[in-house]
């Protein structure tokens, strides 16, 4: 029976059996008053069920996709998302998807891919198709980026503003009883403020390639997060600043520099004076080296007089001992080998604590059909876009070092 209709006839029964106490100027009777009681706490019940119905329906409404009277999709189980695209996958659905398309036009944008300090939220309209997203979702690259290397934080607002320290005059020293103690002083810390920037793109899909979600899910992430970690690292340690590019860290005032004298001094040797800068000038040891491919690759294919690879060969490892290392770190720090550094050019520094990454919110992938025409020619977009800022606190704890 149709909730209200029940709620109706009980309010008219138990009223009934108040009246009619009253009209005979009595009390009511015990059997009476747990009569009443009974039928009351079921209106109640009645009425918890119709405000569920009432928001239920408005919801389908929000949507779209539904008529008024049927009731709301259950939220999907995102569970066990692995990746971005999966978990964008599983929030919309294939049955997500077709009622959407009902509609003739529609948007639909899979919560944030959020750092673990970052509240969750999902748009409101699409609640019944889409749900929060687990925070342990990694991101399906290839390889080690360079932002691996960074510290990394959230921020609320849209700058983060911080403190570069001058050099440190005078020094400790041993004092005779009595005698005058030296002084020590920090030059005045310069304030610093790095803006976040975001970082965009899109693709299309066809309506019959989105229904294969499985697709979709791999065209995020392999396609679209890969992509986009790469053009991130390249900002991080290459973009120079002007309108909306990240000033890197090779762009920095304050890093430190080493060079590789001449064509007889091996960029293996450079490399290693530029790790003792960091913590002659810092005190922190450097934890990582970012290498142009071209520049990784002259160092691997070196040999010895004997003809010997000095990282080992492509059958074992060094001098024919262990196994074969695909990527060998340079002189034991963690090694990214990336294009977002320039050939001859490295990168060598204390990178955790020197710098970090700041990220507001975080990846958020949104699609439409409603994007010039492309309704009509049954295509979908897909965009992916997160907002970045750098901070560089140490600028001496980073060298960059010129190879020949």
């Amino acid at each position: 029976m149709d909730p209200k209709v029940k709620r109706a006839e009980l309010l008219k029964a138990a009223q009934a059996i108040v009246e009619g106490a009253k009209a005979s100027a009595r009390d009511l009777t015990a059997e009476e008053i747990t009569d009443v009681e009974s039928k009351t706490a079921e209106i109640k019940s009645l009425d918890a069920t119709i405000e569920r119905q009432a928001k239920g329906a408005a919801l389908v409404q929000a949507i779209g996709g539904l008529a008024a009277d049927e009731a709301p999709a259950a939220a999907p189980d995102v569970k066990g998302a692995r990746t971005l695209g999966e978990h964008f996958a599983k929030s919309v659905g294939v049955e997500g998807l077709a009622r959407l398309k009902e509609r003739g036009g529609f948007t639909v944008s899979a919560p944030e891919f959020k750092a673990v300090t970052d509240p969750q939220t999902v748009p409101g309209a699409f609640g019944p198709v889409l749900t929060q997203v687990d925070t342990g979702i990694v991101r399906a690259f290839r390889r080690p980026l360079v932002t691996d290397l960074f510290g990394s934080g959230t921020i609320t607002g849209n700058a983060v503003t911080y403190f570069t320290e001058g050099a440190v005059e005078g020094a400790f020293a041993t004092v005779a009883e009595g005698g005058q103690k030296p002084q020590i002083h920090i030059g005045d810390p310069t304030p610093v403020t790095d803006s976040l920037k975001k970082i965009a793109a899109w693709f299309d899909t066809s309506d019959e390639m989105a229904e294969d979600v499985e697709f979709w899910q791999s065209e995020i992430n392999n396609r679209g997060l890969y992509l986009l970690g790469l053009f991130e690292e390249a900002q991080i340690m290459s973009g120079n600043g002007t309108g909306s590019n990240l000033l890197g860290v090779l762009a920095r005032s304050g890093i430190q520099t080493e060079t590789q004298a001449a064509t007889l001094d091996s960029a293996q040797d450079a490399i290693f004076r530029a790790i003792t800068k960091v913590q002659t000038a810092t005190g922190l040891e450097a934890d990582g080296i970012v290498i142009n491919p071209a520049d990784y690759q002259a160092l691997r294919l070196s040999k010895d007089a004997n003809g010997q690879y000095f990282g080992g060969g492509f059958f074992s490892g060094t001098y024919g001992n262990g196994d074969v290392a695909l990527t060998p770190p340079l002189w034991g720090l963690k090694t990214i080998v990336s294009a977002a550094v320039p050939a001859k050019t490295v990168a060598v520094g204390a990178f955790k604590t020197a710098a970090t990454v700041y990220r507001k919110g975080g990846i958020r992938v949104e699609s439409t059909n409603s994007d010039l025409g492309k309704f009509t020619k049954n295509l979908i977009t897909t965009r992916i876009e997160e907002r970045v800022a750098l901070a560089v606190r140490m600028p001496a704890g980073i060298v960059k070092v010129t190879l020949v």
